[in-house]
């Protein structure tokens, strides 16, 4: 593991036709496969959960250059457009599902945006587990955490826990937090409920003293471009503006003096 830490990319739709309402959350399939192709051209090795957290008790290591590729919400777009471009590059990844809305549809993005997106079903979850991707929980409705009643928090993350387990026949031990909602109450009830590492939504790259139980995510958004992409993996953040402007104005320049050639 290197000192700079782990990038632990955060998706959450892929499709080809992204909704107006929600594609900032959403990367086309087009764009996904050229994300892939970029992270197996510079050797990035894509891990799970398990193999992260084995590394950070000093039971394990990490291999060079390793990446965690992460799915919240559990959308059936992933399944149809990342997952056949993850098996061609040999990629692993965790999905983190919604437990009481499986097949079913986003109910949370009606409330929000008046949006409504097809969750995978538990068909499709157990064939992602046996192709060897990860299921993590999601809780049990998508509620934001923090400020629920400690009894909601609890039946949110123990019941979704126990329901994944009892569908998918495998342990459940990894929680990504909806909305990345949580505060010192909600992680107490997340290790109370067993989960052993749990998905904020702070960017930054999940470095060897991170809390496992808040780890940090690199949020990969709609819209960018492969530049903005590879410097996210390396850093977490947007690219700067002023190398931004500054990339341009090269590639201007550059561009100028092929046009002025004879």
């Amino acid at each position: 593991m290197t000192a700079l830490g782990v990038p632990i990319l955060m998706y959450h739709e892929v499709t080809p036709l992204p909704h107006p309402a929600f594609a900032r959350y959403t990367v086309t399939a087009r764009v996904f496969a050229r994300q892939m192709r970029w992270l197996a051209a510079f050797n990035y090795h894509p891990v799970d959960m398990d193999a992260l957290l084995r590394a950070r008790l000093g039971l394990g290591r990490l291999p060079p250059r390793a990446v965690v590729i992460t799915f919240d919400d559990g959308l059936q777009s992933c399944v149809d457009h990342a997952v056949p471009v993850l098996q061609q590059y040999g990629f692993t990844a965790v999905f983190y599902l919604v437990a009481g809305l499986m097949g079913g549809r986003t109910e949370w993005l009606r409330q929000e945006l008046d949006l409504e997106l097809p969750i995978m079903s538990w068909g499709a979850a157990r064939r992602l587990g046996a192709d060897g991707f990860q299921c993590g929980a999601h809780t049990l409705t998508h509620p934001r955490l923090a400020g629920l009643e400690p009894v909601r928090v609890r039946r949110e993350l123990a019941e979704g826990r126990q329901r994944l387990e009892d569908e998918l026949g495998a342990p459940v031990l990894h929680l990504a937090y909806p909305y990345g909602s949580f505060d010192a109450g909600v992680r107490r009830e997340a290790e109370d409920a067993g989960y052993l590492t749990a998905c904020s939504t702070r960017a930054g790259l999940s470095a060897p003293d991170d809390d496992s139980l808040a780890l940090q995510r690199v949020p990969i958004y709609g819209g960018e471009t492969l530049l903005d992409f590879a410097w996210r993996v390396r850093t977490a953040r947007s690219l700067p503006v002023r190398v931004r402007r500054s990339l341009r104005a090269a590639a201007r320049r550059l561009t100028g003096r092929r046009g002025g050639r004879t």
